[in-house]
């Protein structure tokens, strides 16, 4: 019997967790008789390609790892499956199956569900496929009889975490891949919208095994570990050590995790300063600011603890920090939202994510939708669309927010500009506001625009909203444009240095001063400002200046001072 786990993930880089775990568990009693294979997709392929590739396979069992971000598309290649060949049965495991787990079955293809954690139930049933174990014995497991009938054998209990077999081996290649690791089950707090929320026990792997398995992936020239706790440093112990030890690895893996910033102590500043730059990632979950909305969702963090470490943190200067907000809680209208944005940016992280609330099977805040009168979508991923307290228009307005922030903040292209535009407006929140807005009505939102446009449609809002002086935001911009693109030609809304005689003479000056910098590498820029002044202190100072652009070394010099000196300026 040949059995085929199949994982459907968001992107290529990504690796699938869940499967290579079921995989691991039951390798020793695959057999010539009874095989288990690996085959990895993602949601941007074809359906009806990965079904050729599935069919291809001859399994005898398909077995899905199912997520609100793959539900859809596991049911739709279940149906497939079922009609090129009934005879092929389906199983499906992971949190989208893991509740209201029988009508899900009852209205979907396929003949077992494993609820909840997979790894000890999946073992069992491989014994069953055996011939070794009855299936009315396999706690955790839904299975269907000849007449549709949906037998449930009953809840299991959590499993002891080191009793996982560790899920990556040397046949897999995890180069220059992001890798999902998993240190910890369960969670310490009782989010309301989180399924953690109904996972009560909080187990750990042993710390010695975690060190040698991680420096097993950095070994194997993975680009990223991205840890799958819900709340890495819970234990303080445990994180500490994990810390000191990935700092002083000698590796170019990095290492990212979910921590509650409000946890961290100076102990744990101190560790973090030692790491080396980029190491580590940080995502914390902020969700709001507003008292009365955290308590809502059984959220017991202070924001102003959380604010307190994440400057500590970002004063270290190593570790980049991701900062969550989610719109739509209960209790949490446009105007709370708007200043928890405002509370948030002015930490000034290195990322912000505006995500929106998922009702999700399973958690507390489904059960409460009726209460706070949520509506959500009844499709993956069930996101809401309005409460008593925030309109279906208002959260309209703020995914063009977030858009704006997705594209400007957190790409970091753009850092120059956005501070050029922020003291114009009242609020951070009002000037992505306004740029969102000003997308909308100019209908970027509905096509395709090319990077260099991006930067363009800064001038057309100064021209239309702003109204500042276009020449001083033309060099600011020109400064970002040139910083971020390797091709350094300037786009012809910009001002450009034309001027061959000029251009000739800078570049032999360049030749006699700096002799170590290849001359056909670079980019020599004129700005109507003293631009380095804006860009480190932020001030706007009406002179001439001239940068050198070392496109190979990616090095920006003011040579103004040395064309003047030689008469060239």
């Amino acid at each position: 019997m040949k059995v085929l786990l199949c994982g459907i993930n968001s992107q290529y880089v990504h690796s699938n967790l869940a499967i290579r775990y079921l995989k691991a568990y039951v390798k020793d009693i695959i057999g010539e008789n009874l095989t288990c294979d690996i085959r990895e997709f993602t949601i941007n392929e074809r359906k009806e390609k990965i079904l050729e590739d599935i069919i291809t396979e001859e399994p005898d069992l398909v077995v899905f790892s199912t997520y609100i971000w793959n539900g859809e598309y596991v049911r739709a290649l279940s149906r497939l499956i079922k009609a090129v060949d009934e005879n092929i049965k389906i199983l499906y495991g992971g949190p989208e199956v893991s509740y209201e787990s029988e009508n899900f079955f009852k209205n979907n293809p396929g003949e077992f569900l494993i609820e909840g954690e997979g790894e000890e139930t999946f073992r069992e049933f491989f014994l069953h496929l055996k011939g070794e174990m009855k299936i009315d014995e396999i706690k955790g497991l839904y299975h269907k009889k000849n007449n549709g009938e949906i037998i449930y054998n009953g809840p299991r209990d959590a499993m002891d975490m080191n009793k996982i077999v560790f899920p990556y081996s040397d046949d897999d290649d995890l180069q220059h891949k992001i890798v999902y690791y998993e240190a910890s089950r369960g969670c310490p707090f009782n989010c309301k919208y989180c399924l953690s929320a109904t996972l009560k026990k909080l187990r750990f792997l042993n710390v010695e095994r975690v060190k040698k398995e991680l420096k097993y992936l950095c070994d194997k020239g993975v680009h990223l570990v991205k840890f799958v706790d819900r709340t890495f440093n819970s234990d303080r112990v445990f994180s500490r050590e994990l810390w000191t030890y990935l700092s002083e690895l000698d590796t170019d893996t990095k290492f990212h995790f979910e921590i509650s910033a409000d946890l961290l102590k100076d102990e744990d500043i101190e560790i973090l300063k030692k790491a080396p730059k980029d190491r580590f990632q940080f995502e914390v979950g902020v969700q709001s600011t507003d008292i009365a909305v955290l308590k809502n969702i059984n959220r017991v963090a202070e924001f102003s603890q959380i604010a307190d470490n994440v400057r500590k943190v970002k004063a270290c200067g190593n570790i980049m920090q991701h900062l969550d907000l989610i719109a739509g809680l209960p209790g949490e209208d446009f105007e709370t939202f708007k200043r928890s944005f405002n509370d948030v940016y002015d930490i000034r992280p290195d990322e912000i994510q505006l995500g929106f609330l998922k009702l999700i099977k399973g958690s507390p805040l489904r059960e409460e939708a009726e209460k706070w009168e949520m509506k959500y979508s009844p499709y993956q991923p069930y996101e809401i669309l309005q409460t008593k307290h925030i309109s279906y228009r208002e959260l309209l307005k703020l995914k063009k927010i977030e858009a704006m922030v997705n594209k400007y903040y957190n790409s970091g292209k753009f850092e120059n500009i956005i501070k050029f535009f922020e003291d114009k407006f009242e609020t951070p929140f009002d000037f992505y506001y306004e740029l969102g807005m000003f997308f909308e009505n100019q209908g970027y939102f509905n096509r395709n625009i090319s990077s260099k446009d991006y930067y363009k449609v800064f001038l057309e809002f100064n021209d239309n909203i702003v109204k500042e002086k276009m020449y001083i935001l033309k060099e600011i911009v020109k400064y970002d444009y040139l910083l971020f693109n390797k091709k350094r030609h300037i786009p012809e809304f910009l001002n450009r240095l034309n001027d061959k005689k000029f251009m000739n003479e800078s570049k032999e000056y360049v030749k006699n001063n700096y002799p170590d910098i290849d001359r056909n590498s670079i980019t020599i820029e004129k700005y109507e400002i003293d631009i380095l002044s804006f860009i480190h202190n932020g001030k706007i100072v009406e002179k001439e200046s001239y940068l050198l652009y070392d496109i190979k070394n990616n090095e920006i010099i003011d040579i103004t001072k040395g064309l003047k000196k030689e008469g060239i300026i």
